[in-house]
């Protein structure tokens, strides 16, 4: 007979460079029904659907809508962040409410050598509000921090993008500075700022 499907924190066994034997993990997101799992290539489809959902909010302030159009481009970006984590170089997380898919966190650069990771989130409209980018990060940045030893985790946003200001603020992070004319997006060279918060400085994963 088959298991029931167990819920828990992210596996140590799972984050090892090069491990091929990617273990499904389920990691709750608060009392709502909302999860956190692994975005992987096989699940290119739905990962579309969500980002066609996402496509015009998201698409404001984020340059993922734009690289994700079709089922082809979908897989693509899924693909890098497989082949990131199996290189110990990024991590990529969806967030699941009441099984669907709502958005995701990431690491988009992870250097276990220098101690240092940027993290990143998207959302599609209907998840707006809720506090699931914030707990969703509060986990993974935990668990750089706590598992991998990790120094420092970024947040670099443009300086027009309040809601993801916000989330930084409540992840303890600090302003550290403007980088002017850092980012291309749609046409528009945007400044961008870039917040951090530090291994002694973080208080965990809890609210």
């Amino acid at each position: 007979m088959p298991r029931a499907r167990r819920r828990e924190s992210i596996p140590a066994h799972l984050t090892r460079p090069g491990d091929r034997k990617a273990l499904m993990f389920i990691h709750p997101l608060g009392p709502e029904g909302a999860e956190l799992r692994p975005l992987e290539p096989w699940q290119a489809d739905e990962f579309l659907a969500h980002m066609d959902r996402a496509r015009e909010y998201a698409g404001k302030r984020n340059g993922l809508p734009d690289v994700v159009r079709d089922r082809g481009g979908s897989r693509a970006f899924l693909q890098t962040y497989a082949d990131r984590q199996a290189a110990d170089s990024g991590r990529l997380y969806g967030i699941w409410q009441d099984g669907t898919l709502v958005g995701g966190v990431l690491f988009r650069t992870f250097d276990p050598a220098q101690g240092v990771a940027e993290a990143g989130c998207w959302l599609e409209p209907s998840a707006v509000g809720r506090g699931l980018v914030t707990r969703a990060c509060r986990t993974i940045i935990d668990w750089a921090f706590t598992r991998r030893g990790m120094r420092r985790v970024e947040w670099h946003v443009a300086t027009d993008n309040a809601p993801s200001i916000a989330v930084a603020r409540r992840l303890g992070m600090t302003r550290e500075g403007v980088m002017r004319s850092a980012f291309v997006h749609r046409g528009r060279r945007l400044d961008m700022e870039l917040w951090a918060v530090l291994s002694e400085e973080w208080g965990g994963p809890g609210e």
